[in-house]
C-alpha cells in the first residue's frame, strides 16, 4: 500500500469510527482507505461544514475528531472551524494534502496557515515512518487538545509504506497504552497537592461558596455534587457545560450573560466563588461584573497556563477536576449548610429557569415573540435532545428557553463568535448521540450561511428540528447600531419553509403560538424527513445580553 493508504488504515486501526470530509484528489486514497477499515465517513457539502461537524462530534464524544481535505482550497475553507477549536480546545485531527511545488495552483503555506489560528501542524515525513508518525499525531492531538493539521505531501503519498510486523507492533502497543481517538480521555490522577487542601480549608470557612463548572469538568458532575453538598455550594456553569447539574435543586444553570436574574444575585453574593474546569471569560462573568469585589476566587483546571489568564484569580489548583474535587472532600470536616437552605431551595425551583421570569409577550402583526417560541417547543419537543445552537442576536433564546436533560444536551460553538456554524454543529451532535432528538437553532443570516447541509441532514436521514429565529437582518448590529443606516445589515423576506422543501424537508411557518402545532403534529408522526420551522420572530428590541457582548469586540 501508498503512505496515503496505510495512514488511513493506522487512524481506523486507532479507533477512528466517524471522520468528516470533502474528498478531492488530495485526500482520495486515505479516505478510501478509512472506509475500507471499517470507518464512518460523513461527506460534508463545504469543508468549514466538515470540521465544524467533526468538532462537534468529539466535543460530545469526548473523543478525536477527524476532518479529512484537499490540499490548498480545500483547507482554507476549513480555517474558521479550525479556529473555533483551537479557542474551545477540542481535539481535533485536520489531515490535508499538500502540494509542495511552489508551481502548483494549490500551494500555500499550509502550516503557516493553521498555526496563525492556533492550531498545530505536522507533516508525514515518508511512507518508511508513516506508522510511527501517525500514531505520534494521534498521541499530540489527545495531549494538546487542540486541531493538528496533518500535511500530506502529494509526493509523499504515493510512497510505498512499510507495514509489517514492527509497525503492527508498533500500533498494538500504542492501543495497550490507551492510545485512540475514539472514547473519553482518561482522566489525570493529579489531584492538586497543597493547593486542593488550602481549597479544603477556604471552602470549610465559606459562608455563601459558589461552584462554577465549565467543559473541564463535564466528566466529573458526581464528585462535584458530592463536595457540593458538604460544603453547602450552589452550582452553575458556564455555556458550554449547560445541563451539567440539571436535576440537582441547587443548580442555578448558566452563569454570565444567560443567567437569571436570581442566579446573578446568588452568584454575585457569593463569598468564595470556585471555578472548576472553566476558563472564566468574560461571557461567564458577564465582564467580571457576576463576581462579586470581595468573594475570593480560585482556578481548578488541568491546564496551568490556564489558570488567571482570563481574570486575576486569589488562587490557582492544577489538577483534574474530578481527582481536586475527591482530594478536597476528604479533607474537609463540616457538615452540608453554607449557602442553601429551604427557603433559597424553594426560591430555585420557583426562580431558577428562564421560562419563570415574567416578561410581555409581543407577539403580533404576524411575527412571534422568540421567548414565546422557545418556551413552545421546549414544551412540544420530547425531553431527550441534544440542542445546537449557532451565534448571533437570537442565540440566547434558544440556550436560555429550552431545556436540556444533561451535559450532553447542549453543543455551542462559539469560541470564535463565528455566524453560520450552527447547522454543522447539529449534525456532528446529531452522529454522536443517535438516541436523542437533534435541535438546530439558527438565525435567518447564520442558516442562509451554513444552507448547503440542509442536503447533508436529509441525506443521513437525520429526524433533526431545524428552527430558524428570522428577523430579516443581522440583528446583532441592527440594534447595536439603532438610528444608523440599515440597508447594508437588512434583506428582504426569506421563504425558509420553500428552500427547506426544496431540499427535501418538512416545514412549517410560525407566526405566532397556534403554529407551534405544526411542530407537535411532526414530533408524534413517524419524523421521516427533518422538519424546518421558519419562525418569523418580532424585532423591534435587542436582545437584552446584546449589549453586554458588544463590550468584547
Amino acid at each position: 500500500m501508498n503512505a496515503a493508504e496505510a495512514a488511513g488504515r493506522v487512524l481506523a486501526a486507532l479507533g477512528c469510527r466517524t471522520a468528516f470530509g470533502v474528498v478531492g484528489s488530495g485526500n482520495f486514497h486515505l479516505t478510501n482507505a478509512l472506509v475500507a477499515a471499517g470507518t464512518r465517513f460523513v461527506a460534508a457539502r463545504h469543508e468549514a461544514g466538515a470540521v465544524t461537524m467533526a468538532d462537534a462530534h468529539a466535543r460530545l464524544t469526548g473523543s478525536v475528531g477527524l476532518v479529512t481535505v484537499h490540499q490548498g482550497p480545500g483547507l482554507t475553507n476549513t480555517v474558521t472551524g479550525v479556529a473555533e477549536a483551537a479557542k474551545s480546545r477540542t481535539p481535533l485531527i485536520v489531515v490535508a494534502g499538500e502540494a509542495t511545488d511552489e508551481r502548483s495552483n494549490f500551494h500555500i503555506d499550509q502550516a503557516g496557515l493553521v498555526e496563525s489560528v492556533g492550531g498545530l501542524s505536522v507533516r508525514l515525513g515518508s511512507g518508511a515512518s508513516v506508522v510511527a508518525e501517525v500514531v505520534d499525531l494521534v498521541r499530540t492531538a489527545r495531549t494538546a487538545r487542540l486541531p493538528v493539521l496533518f500535511n500530506l505531501p502529494l509526493d509523499v503519498q504515493r510512497e510505498e509504506a512499510a507495514f509489517g510486523p514492527e509497525q503492527e507492533a508498533r500500533i498494538a502497543q500504542a492501543l495497550a497504552d490507551g492510545l485512540t481517538l475514539t472514547g473519553p480521555q482518561a482522566a489525570s490522577a493529579l489531584d492538586g497537592g497543597a493547593g486542593a487542601d488550602e481549597l479544603a480549608r477556604k471552602l470549610g470557612a465559606a459562608e455563601r461558596p459558589v461552584f462554577i463548572a465549565g467543559r473541564g469538568a463535564r466528566h466529573a458532575r458526581r464528585p462535584l455534587e458530592e463536595l457540593a453538598d458538604r460544603t453547602g455550594a450552589l452550582l452553575a456553569t458556564s455555556a458550554v457545560a449547560k445541563g451539567l447539574f440539571r436535576g440537582s435543586p441547587w443548580d442555578l444553570d448558566v452563569s454570565g450573560g444567560f443567567a437569571t436574574p436570581l442566579a446573578a444575585e446568588l452568584i454575585g453574593g457569593a463569598d468564595l466563588v470556585v471555578a472548576w474546569g472553566c476558563a472564566l471569560t468574560m461571557w461567564t462573568t458577564a465582564h467580571g461584573k457576576l463576581l462579586p469585589p470581595g468573594a475570593e476566587v480560585i482556578q481548578v483546571d488541568a491546564d496551568e497556563a490556564a489558570l488567571g489568564r482570563n481574570r486575576p484569580v486569589s488562587a490557582g489548583v492544577v489538577g483534574d477536576v474530578a481527582a481536586v474535587a475527591a482530594r478536597v472532600a476528604a479533607a474537609l470536616d463540616r457538615p452540608a449548610g453554607g449557602y442553601r437552605s429551604p427557603e433559597l431551595a424553594e426560591r430555585i425551583a420557583r426562580e431558577g429557569r428562564w421560562r419563570c421570569v415574567p416578561y410581555e409577550d409581543e407577539s403580533g402583526a404576524g411575527r412571534i415573540d422568540p421567548r414565546t417560541l422557545s418556551i413552545g417547543l421546549d414544551d412540544v419537543l420530547p425531553a431527550e435532545r441534544v440542542l445546537a445552537t449557532d451565534s448571533g442576536n437570537f442565540m440566547g433564546y434558544p440556550a436560555m428557553f429550552i431545556d436540556v436533560p444533561d451535559e450532553r444536551g447542549f453543543c455551542c460553538t462559539q469560541g470564535f463568535q463565528s455566524i453560520g456554524l450552527g447547522l454543522a454543529t447539529a449534525i456532528g451532535a446529531a452522529l454522536a448521540q443517535p438516541d436523542r432528538l437533534p435541535v438546530a437553532a439558527l438565525g435567518d443570516g447564520g442558516a442562509l450561511m451554513g444552507i448547503a447541509e440542509l442536503e447533508t441532514v436529509v441525506r443521513l436521514g437525520l429526524p433533526m428540528v431545524i428552527v430558524v429565529y428570522d428577523d430579516e437582518g443581522y440583528g446583532a448590529e441592527v440594534h447595536h447600531f439603532r438610528g444608523e443606516p440599515m440597508q447594508t445589515v437588512t434583506f428582504p423576506p426569506t421563504d425558509f419553509a420553500a428552500l427547506a422543501a426544496g431540499y427535501g424537508c418538512a416545514a412549517v411557518t410560525v407566526t405566532g403560538p397556534d403554529d407551534l402545532a405544526g411542530v407537535a403534529e411532526w414530533v408524534k408522526g413517524a419524523r421521516e424527513r427533518p422538519l424546518l420551522v421558519h419562525a418569523k420572530v418580532t424585532r423591534e428590541h435587542g436582545s437584552w445580553w446584546l449589549e453586554e457582548a458588544f463590550k468584547g469586540h
